[in-house]
C-alpha cells in the first residue's frame, strides 16, 4: 500500500516553486542536490529546512545519493546551528505520509536546534513486545530488503 500523500499538479509544490526562485525564502545553504532554507514557522532560532532540489514526495522517492546529500546538508546546518546559535540539543524530523504527520509533500529535514522547555514533546506509547515477535518482525524486514539494492 503507497503511503498517503497529495500530490500537486507539476511544479505547483511550493518546495519546487522555492527552489526555482518562484517564492521567497530565506536560503541557508545550496549545493547541486540540496537547498537549505530558514523554515517560516521557527520553533527556536536556527529551525532550518533542508530539501532536495528535484521533486521527490517522500523518503522512498528519493535516490540513493540525494538521501546521501540531504544527510550531509542536515549535518553542515546543525554545525552552522551550534555555532551561530549555541542549543543544548539539535533534533532531525523527517516525516512522511498523512499518518507520518507530513504537511508538504516534498521530501525534507527539519534541523531544529532544541531548549529544555521549548513546548516541544516527543513522547509515544511505549509497547514492549515479546521477543519472539521482534524476531519475527526482523524476519520481515531482512526478507523485504533482500529485495532491495
Amino acid at each position: 500500500m503507497p503511503l498517503d500523500i497529495d500530490t500537486p499538479p507539476p511544479g505547483q509544490c511550493i518546495f519546487c516553486r522555492l527552489i526555482a526562485g518562484e517564492l521567497p525564502a530565506a536560503r541557508v545553504y545550496e549545493d547541486e542536490l540540496t537547498v537549505a532554507f530558514m523554515d517560516l514557522g521557527q520553533l527556536n532560532p536556527g529551525h532550518t529546512l533542508v530539501a532536495v532540489r528535484r521533486h521527490a514526495a517522500t523518503l522512498l522517492d528519493l535516490t540513493a545519493a540525494e538521501a546521501a546529500a540531504a544527510m550531509h546538508t542536515a549535518q553542515r546546518v546543525a554545525h552552522a546551528i551550534q555555532a551561530a546559535f549555541d542549543p543544548p540539543g539539535i533534533m532531525l524530523l523527517q516525516a512522511n505520509g498523512r499518518a507520518g504527520e507530513q504537511t508538504v509533500f516534498h521530501f525534507h529535514l527539519h534541523v531544529v536546534p532544541r531548549h529544555r522547555d521549548d513546548g516541544v514533546g516527543l513522547i509515544w506509547p511505549r509497547r514492549n513486545p515479546p521477543r519472539e515477535l521482534l524476531e519475527t518482525h526482523a524476519a520481515r524486514l531482512r526478507e523485504a530488503l533482500s529485495g532491495t539494492a
